[in-house]
């Protein structure tokens, strides 16, 4: 089976895949050779997915050839850092300064552009709040210092925002239909950084959700289909 058990799972995807399979559903349930994270009491198959969608691409095909599937992806609007030594001792607790947002789907959502147009396909943005527990080890990334991640946990969640049907996605399009903007325009209205402006739209124009019309000077201009 692939993705069986549930053996590195994080107590942020633990408690995710509980709270979305709700009560009188089950978890870890096998099915057309993989192993789906939960089924709810009506029939809908949950799946957790924080990282990139591409590794789900080909699983969540096979599971709504049983039912519907929705995939759950956290959105962490506030996180805590909590660094310990290695003997599990908290050295301090402070709050990122780096605040999550929807767009942040797209960092994901790139690599399997066409996941929202499968029928069946529901993908659910998690609003979270989470601590994430570090370990001064010096085995982590050397971004961090050598500090590793150990686990992250989930504190509270803050809503949802689900997506069914691809014109769901105009959500992420903060223009009117008349209007025409560019990756640059996308960037300072929803306040996200270049290169997430651009995932954006890349996505958003493979889902026919908006359209590249021509060019001002060296950039796309795009306006809503």
């Amino acid at each position: 089976m692939k993705g069986i058990g549930t053996e590195g799972e994080s107590g942020l995807h633990r408690a995710l895949k509980f709270r979305y399979t709700g009560e009188g559903g089950q978890t870890e349930i096998p099915l057309k050779g993989y192993v789906c994270d939960g089924v709810t009491a009506g029939g809908e198959y949950i799946e957790v997915q924080t990282g990139s969608f591409k590794p789900l691409r080909e699983k969540v095909e096979k599971l709504t050839e049983t039912g519907p599937v929705r995939i759950i992806h956290p959105i962490m609007v506030t996180k805590y850092l909590e660094l310990f030594d290695e003997r599990g001792t908290l050295l301090s607790r402070r709050k990122s300064p780096r605040k999550g947002t929807p767009w942040d789907l797209f960092k994901a959502l790139v690599y399997a552009p066409d996941l929202p147009e499968i029928p069946g396909i529901t993908i659910e943005l998690a609003l979270v709040e989470v601590s994430e527990q570090r370990v001064r080890d010096g085995r982590g990334s050397w971004r961090r210092g050598g500090i590793s991640i150990t686990g992250r946990e989930l504190l509270a969640h803050h809503g949802s925002i689900p997506l069914v049907r691809p014109q769901d996605y105009r959500f992420f399009v903060p223009f009117q239909e008349d209007e025409t903007f560019t990756v640059r325009s996308l960037e300072k209205k929803a306040r996200i950084p270049p290169a997430l402006a651009g995932k954006t739209l890349y996505v958003l124009t493979r889902l026919s959700v908006t359209t590249r019309i021509g060019k001002n000077g060296r950039a796309w201009v795009y306006r809503l289909r």
